[in-house]
């Protein structure tokens, strides 16, 4: 039977050859089938030939008739382009009222100076804002501890709010909080402006309190989380914890902490090498032990649903609703195009605009690699410029060496940022990428439970994307 090729790639998972083409769709088949498919030995009455054809992995004809159905999937999976730029994020201050031993936004002392945004430049950082096209505006309060201005907070959000009675979009904001500071006043501010509290939680107390160097900490933190719970609704309070080294040996007691304190998810971050969490020694060993981690810490969660209790990692939910789902993901460290610019920008406390959270953290130590310009200047100058131009050129994994034949690059997005600081050009090199190596594992971990344990763990996966 003659047939034509449509782009797709593959690998060999649990004794099986994954198929997965550019729109993500994924096949199971037996091994072999790759060369089958490769030298035209599929026979055109199977299920697997069917299956090949509607699932845009081979065509019958050259030119694919359903070609325009093609086309508009990928669009669809390409979306948040069209909502360039969704997220902007507010560095309010580096001043910050804990002591995270792994911080990754070099905060300083809460008494410190000239490290905070003024109402000048965020004025000027918002209407800088709304010069974005994006029908989609989220505001995102970040420090350092942004509580400890909550002015600042109240005026951006006010701003914001009038602006937008004219501009008509749809905007929400986020404060994201350590929650140590959770005055009665800074959570009428963000009941005032419907602002949702992100907020961090990085274990049971023993863990918690070590990472952030304070002894009560924990005890803090958890009033906190119930005092906004009680003022805003518990669905606007939610929280992230980070996988110190201390942390690599706990999986199972982080997430029983965040079951005790009634949340339904947990996103398990690995630490990122900026700031503080640059000290770290031994990264190798870090990724692997995390991933070992994610691992045995995923397979708790497993249990905690099959025993009727709905809790979703919502890192692996991303993925998932890449693979099983004809939907976008607005996470911007899985994207492709990269989401730094496309998906984010940073306004930070020194008036300067950033790519991305982590490009900021590179300038808080001397390196402007990612400063794409200033509060003053004129918004295209700043997301069209030569440096954006110049990034633009290498931020698809679609194109890169060592991606673009990769058989899950679908799942997995490009990161310019964190190969610039981990291996000094922004195209990185694969072999030796540990960012390459913790998502390869946990998605083909994922896809090696589909296929394995398909009858335990689909019904959980469908109820964490709402499929039916």
């Amino acid at each position: 039977m003659e047939y034509y090729l449509l782009p797709f790639t593959f690998s060999r998972i649990s004794d099986k050859e994954v198929l997965v083409n550019e729109l993500g769709d994924m096949l199971i088949t037996p091994n072999g089938t790759v060369c089958s498919i490769v030298n035209h030995t599929i026979d055109n009455n199977s299920d697997l030939f069917k299956s090949l054809v509607s699932n845009f992995f081979i065509s019958e004809e050259r030119i694919p008739p359903l070609l325009n159905i093609y086309a508009t999937r990928l669009k669809e999976k390409k979306r948040y382009l069209e909502d360039f730029t969704a997220l902007h994020i507010f560095v309010l201050t580096l001043r910050c009222n804990q002591n995270c031993i792994y911080c990754q936004a070099s905060s300083r002392d809460e008494k410190a100076l000239k490290c905070s945004m003024s109402k000048e430049d965020m004025e000027r950082a918002v209407r800088l804002m709304f010069k974005s096209r994006s029908k989609f505006l989220t505001m995102e309060f970040q420090g350092g501890e942004p509580s400890l201005l909550p002015n600042i907070i109240e005026y951006g959000a006010a701003l914001a709010t009038e602006i937008n009675k004219e501009e008509n979009r749809e905007l929400t904001f986020v404060l994201c909080t350590n929650s140590i500071r959770q005055t009665d006043e800074m959570l009428e501010i963000c009941k005032r402006y419907n602002i949702t509290i992100s907020t961090s939680l990085d274990g049971p107390a023993f863990l918690h309190n070590h990472n952030r160097g304070k002894a009560n900490s924990y005890q803090q933190v958890v009033a906190g989380i119930e005092k906004a719970r009680k003022v805003l609704g518990r669905d606007a309070v939610s929280a992230l914890m980070t996988t110190s080294i201390e942390a690599l040996d706990y999986p199972e007691q982080i997430v029983d902490t965040y079951v005790e304190n009634g949340f339904n998810s947990l996103f398990f971050r690995a630490l990122n090498p900026y700031g503080l969490a640059l000290k770290t020694e031994n990264w190798e060993d870090y990724t692997e032990r995390f991933i070992t981690f994610y691992k045995c810490g995923f397979e708790h969660i497993i249990e905690i649903n099959k025993r009727g209790t709905f809790f979703v990692e919502e890192f692996a939910a991303i993925i998932l609703r890449k693979m099983l789902t004809p939907f976008c993901t607005g996470f911007v460290d899985l994207q492709s195009p990269a989401g730094i610019i496309n998906s984010v920008l940073v306004y930070n406390y020194d008036g300067y605009v950033y790519a991305s959270d982590e490009s900021r953290m590179l300038a808080e130590f001397g390196d402007n690699t990612f400063r794409l310009g200033k509060f003053t200047d004129k918004y295209e100058d700043i997301v069209y410029s030569d440096k954006t131009r110049h990034i633009a050129q290498i931020w698809a994994n679609e194109c890169l060496a060592g991606c673009s034949d990769c058989g899950i690059k679908a799942y997995c997005g490009a990161d310019p940022v964190r190969n610039y600081s981990t291996q000094g050009d922004m195209y990185g090199f694969r072999p030796t990428s540990l960012l390459c190596k913790k998502n390869k594992a946990i998605i083909e971990y994922l896809i090696s439970l589909i296929i394995d344990r398909y009858d335990e763990v689909m019904p959980i996966f469908k109820s964490w994307l709402k499929i039916c």
